[in-house]
Formats: C-alpha cells, sequence, structure tokens
C-alpha cells in the first residue's frame, strides 16, 4: 500500500431542467463568464449534507434560490465522476463528482428573475442538431457525421476494454445505417460516440488523443461546460424513454390543453412524428373539458385538461 494522500471528492448536484417554449423543448443554461470557454452549462451547485438531508432536497433547494424556479417532476439520473470533467490547468482542487438531475417545469410566466441570474431557456437542438427528425433527416447527418464515423470506423482501433460491438456496428445501430432503425431513445448513444471519435469540441478540451489528431473540429451542435452535454443527452434519452410509459408529459403541459398540443410536445422532445395514444393519454388523467370560448364559439377547438385524481401526481412523481 501507498502513502500517498488521496484525491479529496466534493459531490455536486447538476440539473437539467427541461420546459417547451412553444413547439420547443427547451433547457435551462447559464453563463460561467469565463473568457474563452463554453459559456453554456447546466445549473448545478455543491451538495451541503449539513444543510440538506438528501439530494434531491438539496437540488430543489439551490434551484429555487439561484433561479426562483419551483421545479415539479425530478428524477436521479446517473453519477457523472471522469477524470478530467471538471479539471482545469493547473488544478490540484478536489474531484468533483456530479449527481445529474432531470427535473421538468412549466415556462414561467415572469422571467425577469431569470434572467437576472444570467441564466435562461434554449432549445436544446441547438446542442443536438442531428435528433431533430421532425421535419426531415437532418443534413448535418449526411454531410458531415455519418462519413466521418465511417472514416474513424474503418481505422483500426487503439487499445481498449473489449466491447460487445465494433465500430462500425456501433455506428450502424446508434445512426440507422444498413437498414437499421432511428432509435431516439439513443441521444445518450450517439454522443458518446462522437466523443469518442474525437468529433466533438469537449473531446479535444478534455485531452483525448483522438480529437487531438484532428486538424479542425466540425461544429456538431454547442459545446457545453464540463460534462453537461453528456448529462443534457442522458436526460434526452431517460425523458424520451420515460414518455413511453409514464405519464410525464403532463408535467410540461398547460393545465387545459388540445390533443394537437399534447400530440406535437410529445413529438418535439421525441424528435420524430408518431401517432398519440389517446387510451394513454385517457389512463394518464386527461379529460374533456368545455370549448374554449363556450360552448357553440366559433372555431372552439376541442380542450382538455388533467383530471382531478390523476394517475401521476406531483407527489408521486418524485419517487
Amino acid at each position: 500500500m501507498t502513502n500517498a494522500p488521496l484525491t479529496p471528492i466534493e459531490i455536486g448536484l447538476t440539473a437539467a431542467i427541461v420546459t417547451m417554449e412553444g413547439e420547443e423543448p427547451a433547457i435551462l443554461v447559464a453563463g460561467d463568464g469565463a473568457k474563452g470557454e463554453a459559456r453554456a452549462g447546466l445549473p448545478f451547485g455543491a451538495f451541503d449534507p449539513l444543510t440538506h438531508r438528501t439530494f434531491e432536497i438539496g437540488l430543489r433547494a439551490w434551484v429555487e434560490a439561484q433561479t426562483g424556479l419551483a421545479v415539479g417532476y425530478v428524477e436521479q439520473l446517473y453519477t457523472f465522476g471522469d477524470r478530467g470533467r471538471h479539471a482545469r490547468p493547473g488544478d490540484t482542487g478536489a474531484h468533483v463528482v456530479s449527481i445529474g438531475y432531470l427535473a421538468l417545469t412549466r415556462m414561467p410566466e415572469n422571467l425577469a428573475a431569470l434572467r437576472a441570474t444570467g441564466a435562461g431557456f434554449e432549445p436544446w437542438y441547438r446542442f443536438f442538431p442531428w435528433e431533430d427528425w421532425r421535419e426531415k433527416r437532418p443534413e448535418i447527418l449526411d454531410k458531415v457525421i455519418l462519413p466521418l464515423l465511417e472514416d474513424w470506423a474503418g481505422r483500426p482501433p487503439k487499445p481498449a476494454p473489449a466491447r460487445t460491438l465494433g465500430r462500425r456496428e456501433r455506428v450502424r445501430s446508434c445512426f440507422a445505417l444498413g437498414g437499421s432503425p432511428w432509435d431516439e431513445e439513443k441521444a445518450l448513444d450517439r454522443y458518446e460516440l462522437l466523443y469518442e471519435a474525437g468529433l466533438v469540441e469537449e473531446a479535444r478540451r478534455d485531452g483525448r488523443q483522438a480529437a487531438l489528431a484532428r486538424q479542425t473540429l466540425p461544429r456538431l451542435g454547442e459545446p457545453m461546460r464540463f460534462d453537461h452535454r453528456r448529462i443534457l443527452a442522458t436526460a434526452i434519452a431517460r425523458l424520451r424513454a420515460k414518455l413511453k410509459y409514464r405519464p410525464v408529459i403532463f408535467e410540461l403541459m398547460a393545465h387545459e390543453f388540445t390533443l394537437t398540443e399534447l400530440q406535437r410536445t410529445v413529438e418535439a422532445i421525441s424528435g420524430r412524428h408518431r401517432p398519440l395514444d389517446r387510451d394513454r393519454g385517457a389512463a394518464g388523467g386527461v379529460v374533456p373539458l368545455p370549448p374554449r370560448g363556450g360552448a357553440g364559439a366559433p372555431g372552439a377547438g376541442a380542450a382538455f385538461g388533467r383530471a382531478p385524481l390523476v394517475m401521476l401526481s406531483r407527489s408521486s412523481s418524485l419517487r
């Protein structure tokens, strides 16, 4: 055994806070003000066990203190602790391990307090432009991403832990090549493949050899601080999967909405057009409301709202 001192560890809490802005899913980001660095980052803060009994209590407290937002649904994602994730040149401070969270909220009516903190909501496809298939197959896939990935996959791999699938098979599976279907839930797998191939700015910043060997990097979405884009990709994948078996979508909807609005919200998050399961909507607490403007009002569309007793309440959604 060695007597060398152990590296101190600091536990942080990082939140991917999602809302809907019109028909676009948006994520809360804040600039760090550091010159020359990617300014977009997720809100994060340190966990203080003397102040907060649990991680979630701590998360909710500092999110509200920093942004004025009271988030609804909250779910823990993963622990992010890769070496170098928060390191800076010459940094000898504690290694930061973050507990990532997905949180859902409705767009606040008054954004003044939020803007005063230097934070704001941005469309999440600004960071992942290849994930939005609602209008058509994203051009960035065929023009930029796939040629570079196929070139990388054809090179002999560096010595690394063995994987079940080779590079070509992973590219085919993640990016819908060779007859494989596009799986919207693989948002994290696609980002990590781009990172491993050295095609995103975060890989160069972290000193990954695949990125350092490239003379130039393509512009594949906007980079984020630290590993926050990986955390955001994890949140997107989790939320897309969750929509298929739990009615968390209602945490993002207004108290009254049409089925068309509900469908477009689901499609915006999934990044593709898909039929709405109306039976599941009813099971999740959707009930008809009187026509907007009253019965017989011109242009009154069928409106819906959350039932007084819903299958997923705010309290139950936290477990």
